[in-house]
């Protein structure tokens, strides 16, 4: 504080806000401002002193965003503590937590600047709002960011200028703009521009100054003629004329590609009437009337929010008409206290502009926020107003820098399966923060995550107990099948490698009677016993060849009769057709063909046309080639075949527990409803012995209709599923094709 220019700007801040300060604020002020003299290392790539910066953002935040005790010696204090001039601990004990809570936030949210380079992002956005908790610390970086582009006029630094423009206004603008700050937002926007598109900004600054006089002699002679109808009929208003900004106007031409005199609409009158609340209306639609007779109209220009104000409280009648000269002129017809509203922030231009909203959660808070600035309460109840909306969520950094979103909650595991399917399959853990973790570690917003993976690592069933997010959980089940089914058929392999080693054939029928006599239900929880060690793969080889052994000592005679219920295997040599004559004369005793994948010596395949599968009712048709195509008896071409080709018909039956895939259809009709896709899709991972192919869905009208493609092992499964699909919400109808 050596310079009588900094003194000065100084102590005029404190004359105007010494009325915040506690007993002996002002002191410790002045005392840790004194620390700023004794240091040398202040890195200022813009070339501004520390202390005036301070100075003039803690100006900016008292008079245009009223900030109060809290906020300004939080401005004045932050950059010494970022510098180590002196530690938030000793703001902490001379200006108590608001103060320093403060500046911790501010000093949390300069770190993700370090952490990512995608600071355009709609993400950053978001974590830079839940990351700073108190919304002090936002309306204190605003009045910063102002300050900045107010100052860096004479930077030599391009890149360095180039930069803070970008972020001022893809960044701090549309949080000005949300937040109801208009004028500083504006601000933003056009000193961006003049440093971002110097050539176009400089155009239109020189077109509006040169058109000024002719532009403010315009308005006159418009609105003369208004105001004196109005008088006339004893109204109470006052008119204002506003001429767009720079921004807006650059903006307009690059949408509607036409040069500065294609903008008709550069200015917009607005009539502001001091109207009772009951009269309002009917004033406001009074003036419309004044207007119109005077002027004519564009209907198609005509926007009524008063007789039914937009969801965000707007209220506002808007009219274009065709002034002197054949100019159109936008007039605007408001009360004060819809004027009140719609420029200091309850109803906000920030949402009715166009401005994306990106949560409605965020909506609602901002606009919470916005309302007790427009208040005028003390801004100190600031520290109420905490981000809970993003309980719901969490923003994390990858090591690049980019940044993702998860759900409140979500693990490292979680993470890592959001980034790719084979980076969470193979995750071991990860280092947070440069911390090494387990899996199960949570996460929280502004952490940095690295994966650790391993090519030995795999999913586990357990995985899903650590996993929050759906996401996770369906894609673990889905590593999980297809773990499965590659390990049965590893497993698989390793039979038939031991049985050929012993000089024995893999024959599934053996295996299914094995499997019969150890007490397993399913052949896959045999598989996968055999896989994990549960039972001892040699001891399953001995089982395996006595079975065979007995079974070839059957077929020679000398063994015991075969058991009820068992159905021998028969050659197709042995297999007689049957004609309409044959059928009726055996009274329905005759040959029927057996059905079963190990199948030898016959050649038949499952239609295409009716796709039957294990546990339909089935017929065999003979085609010309010789071969056997299996179909459903209640295949659609099944009255035609028995019509036209009765003697090439053949009785068929499945052959014991099916134990293969089989492909079929589902047709889903239903309500499209938000997340159908989803549930249906969630629903069928859940069951291992369901593979899920292909899902095609159309919509139309609000009904939703498709073809589900899925590999099921029976019919009994397969009515499962269907019953379970019918219960998801919108699903109306599911049949099988």
């Amino acid at each position: 504080m050596t310079h009588d220019t900094e003194i000065t700007t100084l102590e005029t801040l404190l004359d105007s806000v010494r009325t915040l300060f506690h007993d002996g604020d002002e002191a410790h002020l002045r005392e840790f401002l004194g620390r700023y003299d004794d240091d040398d290392s202040t890195p200022d790539i813009f070339g501004l002193d520390t202390l005036k910066r301070s100075v003039r953002t803690a100006a900016i935040a008292y008079d245009e965003i009223g900030l109060k005790r809290d906020g300004i010696i939080a401005i004045m204090l932050y950059r010494g503590v970022l510098l180590g001039i002196f530690s938030n601990e000793e703001v902490r004990d001379h200006f108590g937590s608001g103060v320093a809570d403060i500046v911790g936030g501010i000093a949390k949210v300069q770190s993700l600047y370090e952490k990512t380079p995608t600071i355009s992002s709609e993400n950053f956005k978001n974590l830079l709002l839940s990351f700073a908790e108190d919304m002090r610390v936002i309306l204190i970086m605003i009045a910063d960011r102002v300050n900045l582009m107010r100052e860096i006029k004479d930077c030599d630094n391009v890149v360095a200028v180039r930069k803070a423009s970008e972020e001022a206004s893809y960044l701090y603008a549309p949080l000005a703009h949300k937040l109801g700050l208009y004028k500083l937002k504006s601000e933003l926007e056009d000193l961006s521009l003049k440093y971002l598109e110097h050539d176009a900004y400089y155009h239109i600054k020189e077109k509006l100054n040169a058109t000024k006089e002719s532009r403010d002699n315009y308005i006159t002679q418009f609105i003369v003629p208004i105001q004196q109808k109005l008088e006339q009929q004893g109204l109470k208003f006052h008119i204002k004329g506003r001429t767009k900004s720079i921004h807006s106007i650059w903006q307009k031409m690059k949408k509607q590609k036409c040069p500065f005199e294609g903008v008709y609409d550069l200015f917009a009158i607005r009539i502001i009437l001091d109207s009772a609340p009951e009269k309002e209306k009917m004033d406001c639609w009074q003036v419309y009337s004044i207007v119109t007779d005077m002027y004519q109209p564009n209907p198609k220009r005509l926007r009524d929010w008063l007789s039914v104000p937009k969801s965000n409280g707007y209220e506002s009648l808007h009219i274009t008409v065709l002034g002197p000269e054949q100019k159109w002129v936008e007039v605007q017809i408001r009360t004060e206290r819809m004027d009140d509203i719609a420029e200091h922030g309850l109803a906000a231009h920030w949402r009715y502009k166009g401005v994306k909203a990106t949560e409605g959660g965020m909506d609602e808070w901002l606009a919470s926020i916005r309302a007790a600035m427009e208040a005028g309460d003390d801004l100190e109840i600031m520290d109420q107003f905490k981000t809970s909306m993003y309980e719901k969520e969490i923003y994390v950094f990858t090591p690049k820098g980019d940044i993702q979103k998860l759900s409140a909650g979500a693990t490292v595991l979680d993470f890592a399966f959001h980034i790719h399917s084979k980076v969470g399959c193979q995750c071991t853990g990860a280092k947070v923060n440069g911390k090494v973790v387990n899996m199960r570690h949570e996460l929280h917003s502004g952490d940095q995550v690295q994966i650790v993976t391993s090519a030995q690592q795999k999913p586990k069933r357990e995985w899903l107990q650590i996993v929050r997010t759906s996401r996770a959980k369906a894609k673990i089940r889905l590593a999980l099948k297809e773990t499965f089914v590659k390990e049965i058929s590893i497993t698989k392999e390793m039979i038939e490698r031991r049985l050929k080693n012993r000089k024995m054939d893999f024959d599934e029928a053996v295996i299914q009677q094995l499997v019969k006599k150890m007490g397993i239900k399913e052949v896959s929880d045999f598989y996968r016993q055999v896989a994990d060690g549960t039972l001892d793969i040699q001891n399953v080889i001995d089982k395996y060849q006595e079975i065979r052994n007995a079974k070839t000592a059957q077929a020679q005679g000398t063994a015991m009769p075969q058991p009820a219920g068992e159905q021998e295997h028969r050659s197709a040599s042995e297999f007689v057709l049957r004609d309409d004559v044959s059928r009726s004369s055996s009274g329905g005793h005759s040959d029927v063909l057996v059905i079963d994948q190990r199948q030898k010596g016959i050649d038949y395949t499952l239609a295409n046309c009716c796709h039957p599968i294990y546990g339909d009712e089935i017929f065999g048709f003979v085609t010309v080639s010789g071969g056997i195509k299996i179909h459903r008896c209640d295949c659609p071409n099944a009255p035609e075949l028995h019509k036209r080709f009765g003697y090439r018909i053949v009785d068929a039956a499945w052959s014991g527990k099916g134990q293969s895939q089989y492909s079929i259809t589902l047709r889903v009709v239903g309500n499209d409803d938000i997340g159908i896709v989803s549930n249906i899709t969630s629903l069928i991972s859940k069951d291992e012995r369901i593979m899920m192919r292909s899902i095609n869905i159309d919509s139309h009208d609000g009904l939703f209709s498709g073809n589900l493609v899925v590999n099921i092992d029976d019919t009994n499964r397969l009515e499962q599923l269907i019953r379970k699909l019918k219960t998801i919400k919108g699903v109306k109808q599911v049949t099988r094709i």
